[in-house]
């Protein structure tokens, strides 16, 4: 597999899918309803650190209104995500601006023989502890879905971390173009604005073609 490695060696390349993915990226992003409820003391909580763990609101949501579908991506569940109803799979967060407002912190969703994730930030911010989760969220996917050897996800980690840290730095703009970050499955990394949804922000997302069957 030949990996693309070099950040602005990359090839900005246009995609038609962006559109559908930022549609979906913050529809469901209402904030939800607040309760009451302490939040468990510290002791209490599982000591094993999952991707979506960063605060306790998944001991705060309502429990979902259906189970869980037996889909593609259904191991997210053992790492905190719940599946909305529109079928993807998302990780709630406090709002660290207004006490008592959750929002999706990331999302994935399959579409059309791909899968498309997302790392939202709040007013091009990442809240912290978001950087090291959204490298280990993406290439959790990565090494499921995508036929890569273990070089190959030393290549790719090292190419999102760069892409990532340069977000931060306000290096890289939100635009409507993606980076192509390995050849052969046309996997494309993505630093966008939202196009819908109540939060106003913008997203860091992976777009990957699932193994066809």
């Amino acid at each position: 597999m030949n990996i693309i490695v070099r950040l602005f060696g990359a090839i900005a390349l246009q995609i038609s899918a962006f559109t559908a993915m930022s549609s979906m990226a913050m529809s469901d992003n209402k904030p939800l309803p607040i309760y009451t409820q302490e939040a468990p003391a510290v002791s209490q909580r599982k000591t094993t650190q999952r991707i979506c763990s960063l605060d306790p609101i998944e001991d705060l949501l309502p429990p979902p209104q259906t189970k869980a579908s037996n889909s593609l991506l259904s191991y997210l569940a053992e790492q905190g995500f719940t599946q909305n109803q529109e079928g993807s799979w998302v990780c709630y967060a406090n709002d660290p601006k207004k006490e008592g407002r959750y929002f999706t912190l990331f999302k994935v969703k399959q579409v059309d023989g791909r899968l498309i994730a997302s790392s939202f930030l709040d007013e091009g911010s990442l809240i912290q502890g978001q950087e090291n989760r959204s490298l280990n969220f993406f290439m959790m996917l990565i090494e499921r879905h995508m036929n890569t050897t273990q070089e190959n996800r030393q290549g790719i980690r090292r190419y999102l971390e760069a892409f990532v840290s340069l977000v931060k730095q306000g290096k890289i703009k939100p635009t409507r173009r993606g980076f192509l970050f390995d050849q052969p499955n046309r996997g494309l990394v993505l630093y966008h604005t939202l196009s819908s949804g109540n939060l106003k922000g913008t997203g860091i997302t992976l777009n990957i073609s699932l193994p066809k069957s």
